[in-house]
């Protein structure tokens, strides 16, 4: 009971939404580059369940999810926010185009019961994680599926979603299972 746990290592995942291919392409290599080789990467889906980001990406936005091969220690989430943030500055940077943020980088992190997001901005769901970062559980995998909760945003509702989170859950267990994870 007074015993501290060390907590077991996380698949850290990043959701890319992208002005097009070529903004999705350079989006996975810099991820890739700088925060980690990746090991899975999702279809690619046409984002079109909110307006929010049309002014800053563009019209017809694309959504892609990668995961990081590496596993890491949960309390990781918020410096990657901070790098996945300062990636998105580079990139709009880099690449001269119609939209001020032709790529949006949201990384989050799966565990075998949930994927929790990380963002900047507070609310009544979600939780300070330090560095000016909080998180937010946005679905929980109970009794073999992923369940969204009332706040979870509507595009993360998607079966399509739920199909690459498994296969993400599948191997962090994987991962965890044979030891060869490295944190």
């Amino acid at each position: 009971m007074w015993e501290l746990k060390e907590p077991n290592p996380v698949k850290i995942i990043v959701g890319i939404l992208a002005s097009d291919d070529r903004c999705l392409a350079a989006a996975r290599e810099a991820v890739a580059s700088q925060i980690g080789p990746l090991d899975l990467i999702s279809d690619i889906w046409p984002f079109d369940q909110t307006a929010y980001y049309r002014d800053q990406t563009g019209p017809t936005i694309l959504r892609q999810f990668v995961s990081i091969e590496r596993l890491v220690d949960p309390g990781a989430l918020a410096e990657t926010k901070h790098r996945t943030n300062r990636l998105e500055r580079e990139l709009a940077e880099a690449m001269v185009g119609p939209f001020p943020r032709p790529v949006n980088l949201d990384p989050g992190l799966i565990e075998p019961s949930k994927l929790v997001l990380a963002t900047t901005k507070n609310y009544s769901h979600r939780v300070y994680i330090g560095r000016k970062m909080y998180a937010e559980v946005t679905l929980v995998f109970d009794r073999g599926v992923w369940c969204p909760l009332p706040y979870t945003y509507p595009d993360y509702r998607r079966q399509s979603y739920f199909d690459f989170f498994r296969r993400v859950r599948l191997r962090l267990l994987q991962q965890r299972k044979s030891g060869t994870h490295e944190r």
